[in-house]
């Protein structure tokens, strides 16, 4: 019989909840053996003044020009050490558990065993019973990317009914292996984006970080997914999730709202754009028949079918080629969203975005959850908590990232 798992909810008692102990990280010491030699000499004089002139050798002294040859050697260059970073995980991944529906989950049709997993996921894509969630995936956040899908599979009452799309611009076969093999069992696909969709329409922001061509693939979700899929739930990698997905994903949009995600107007939405921007009336107009207020877009539900019909892929890169002609942000891939949809989306509670646990852009410090219950916890800004955790400086609320980490360490032990 198929058990239901244990659920988790975190309330704004969060902070009575023991924390886990958090690992430390391991550092391996290579030692290095080095071989000195000294050579001392005497004189042509001394030599004939104390003992009998030895006879000259007639073994050539190569071995003393090889050594001299093999310390001469520079040290393997910090590039040569990046190229190999870029074309494999530096980490490796337990498998995580296999988690499976309860018994009042709706009945998708059963896999064949006649045919690929590919055939099977097909089956499984257009059905109108999936809960569909997309992230995009890279060599970096890999290992956040691991943490956040664990989470949504185990706080779910019905995981074997989610669907998982996987966006990627390098190291498909990688990142698709590492996939596979801690989650063998988990239903997805992977699709690759082309950088030079959006690489020349990308200008620099704040932090470098947020320049990765790899960060404005949300806007093309809709001309990469199959048209059979009417909504996606969009999750950033540095995000853990601790209540069921399927609520988040059926919060309703009304007739015409494309998006929904949680809202902050308390905060100054004025300071997303330059005054560039704000002195120029045919600019600032933009928001003249809307109450905009800010949003984060690392948590969002939208629904594809609009999106395709109204080309908001289109009106972002407008805003996006706008920007290179005169600055009017400074914010990465948020101020062309916020640009096209601030103001008319549907509202989400705050509990489903405990955003900025990663501090800000500059210096990631600590920080601690808005007031209210909590569903979904974000590491927005420059601080990562897997950063952090093998530092061996944690902020608090790491702890509760901890337990979702699927880092193979020297002493972790399978299950």
């Amino acid at each position: 019989m198929l058990q239901n798992h244990p659920r988790q909810m975190f309330t704004h008692q969060l902070y009575q909840i023991p924390l886990p102990s958090i690992y430390s990280s391991f550092t391996q010491t290579q030692t290095v053996f080095q071989t000195s030699i000294s050579i001392s000499s005497l004189s042509q004089e001394t030599t004939m003044k104390f003992r009998p002139r030895r006879p000259k050798s007639k073994q050539p002294p190569l071995l003393f020009f090889l050594i001299l040859f093999l310390f001469s050697l520079p040290a393997p260059s910090s590039s040569s050490s990046h190229a190999k970073s870029t074309t494999t995980i530096a980490h490796q991944f337990k498998e995580a558990p296999e988690f499976y529906n309860s018994p009042e989950c709706a009945s998708i049709t059963d896999t064949d065993d006649n045919v690929s997993s590919d055939q099977n996921s097909d089956i499984y894509i257009c059905s109108e019973e999936v809960v569909h969630v997309a992230m995009t995936l890279d060599i970096t956040y890999i290992r956040g990317s691991m943490a956040a899908i664990l989470s949504v599979l185990q706080h779910s009452s019905c995981p074997q009914n989610i669907f998982f799309h996987f966006v990627c611009s390098s190291s498909a076969s990688l990142l698709r292996a590492a996939i596979s093999n801690s989650f063998p069992y988990l239903k997805f696909h992977l699709y690759t984006f082309d950088d030079s969709q959006v690489s020349g329409l990308i200008s620099t922001s704040i932090r470098s970080a947020l320049d990765c061509p790899l960060n404005y693939a949300r806007s093309y979700l809709p001309n990469l997914l199959p048209l059979c899929v009417r909504r996606v739930v969009y999750l950033d990698s540095d995000l853990i999730l601790v209540d069921d997905i399927a609520k988040l994903a059926e919060i309703p949009l009304g007739e015409n709202s494309v998006l929904a995600a949680p809202e902050y107007c308390n905060a100054n939405f004025t300071a997303y754009f330059t005054s560039t921007f704000w002195s120029n009336p045919s600019l600032s107009l933009t928001f003249a028949d809307r109450k905009p207020c800010y949003f984060n877009t690392g948590v969002m539900v939208i629904d594809l079918e609009r999106w395709r019909e109204g080309d908001y892929t289109t009106k972002i890169e407008e805003w996006m080629e706008l920007q290179k002609r005169m600055r009017i942000y400074d914010l990465g891939s948020l101020p062309p969203f916020l640009l096209v949809f601030a103001g008319n989306i549907a509202s989400v509670d705050h509990r489903w975005n405990q955003h900025g646990l990663g501090g800000d852009n500059f210096r990631g410090l600590c920080r601690d959850l808005h007031p209210g219950p909590v569903s979904l916890l974000h590491w927005s800004g420059k601080g990562k908590p897997w950063v952090r955790l093998d530092a061996n400086r944690p902020c608090p609320l790491d702890a509760l990232w901890a337990p979702y980490d699927l880092l193979r360490t020297p002493f972790s032990l399978d299950s």
